[in-house]
Order: structure tokens, then C-alpha cells, then sequence
């Protein structure tokens, strides 16, 4: 998105804007309990992200995104759900789904991203879609699912043998 932008900032504001999406505000605490951080370091990311004119905080306040820190983080969003909702629809398991999404938000090129994007939508939304594609990810569902039968089943039958 913006090459000033830590990953890590973006975190922060799209934190930010979930959590005031859920309770129309949010505190310092909360972006803590948010993230799995002190709020020491809540302040201090708050005190750099005013600094860039992304939010609006003021001590023992709440919480307030600007226009820009706003922008930022609905892209920042975006980007997290296009990858795990992708993620999901290659039956990654949701929670795994959740964190790899995040690792992935931040790494890749905005044209690798913007192509992850359109295959997901067109996966997922697109009306002209061919009638395959459904089909396609019900067979490849079974086909993981009869993967993990044979690598249970050869777990099983090794541990077996060793008793």
C-alpha cells in the first residue's frame, strides 16, 4: 500500500477500526488485548501513527482513525480476508487460515495480491463463473479428504508395527 507504512502499523489500524466497528470506539486497552500487547506499546505506535496524521489520539482518550488511517486500514482488511478466505478455500483450517493470512498480507507484491484478489472474488462471487468451478472444489475436497484417510491409515499400520 504505502512503502511508509510498517506492516506492524497496519496491524494497529486495522485493529483500530475492528474494534471500533464492534463498540463505535476504541481504547487503549483494548488495542492491547486486541494485538496481545502492552499498552505501553500500544502508546507508542498511537504517538507514531499520530504522528502520520493516521489517527486521533490524545491521552486517556479514545482512539480515532483519520481519513487516510481509515483508507489504510479497510485496504489493510481487504488484503487480510482475500487471504484467508482463500486459505479456506483450499481447506486450510480456519484458525491457521487466520494467521497465515496475516503473514501473507504483508509480504507479498500489491500485484501478486491484487491477482490473489480476483481469483478469490471470481471463486466466490462472480455470476458468469463456469458451473466446473463448484464442482472443482467439491472433488478437491474429497480428494484431500481420501490424502488424509491414506496418511492416517499409514500412520496407523507404522505405529503398529512397532508394537
Amino acid at each position: 500500500m504505502n512503502g511508509e507504512i510498517s506492516g506492524r502499523a497496519e496491524d494497529y489500524l486495522r485493529s483500530i477500526y475492528e474494534i471500533m466497528k464492534r463498540k463505535g470506539f476504541a481504547r487503549v486497552k483494548d488495542i492491547a488485548r486486541e494485538l496481545n500487547v502492552k499498552p505501553s506499546s500500544v502508546v507508542e505506535m498511537l504517538k507514531k501513527l499520530r504522528e502520520m496524521n493516521l489517527v486521533i489520539y490524545e491521552k486517556y482518550e479514545g482512539v480515532r482513525l483519520t481519513d487516510k488511517g481509515k483508507e489504510v486500514a479497510e485496504v489493510t482488511k481487504r488484503r487480510h480476508e482475500t487471504f484467508r478466505r482463500f486459505l479456506e478455500l483450499i481447506l486450510v483450517p480456519r484458525d491457521v487460515a487466520l494467521r497465515d493470512a496475516h503473514i501473507l498480507e504483508h509480504k507479498l507484491h500489491p500485484k501478486t495480491i491484487l491477482q490473489f484478489t480476483r481469483f478469490v472474488e471470481f471463486i466466490t462471487n462472480y455470476a458468469d463463473r463456469p458451473r466446473f468451478v463448484t464442482r472443482w472444489l467439491e472433488e478437491f475436497k474429497r480428494y484431500c479428504e481420501k490424502k488424509e484417510k491414506e496418511v492416517s491409515k499409514n500412520f496407523k499400520s507404522t505405529h503398529e508395527s512397532c508394537y
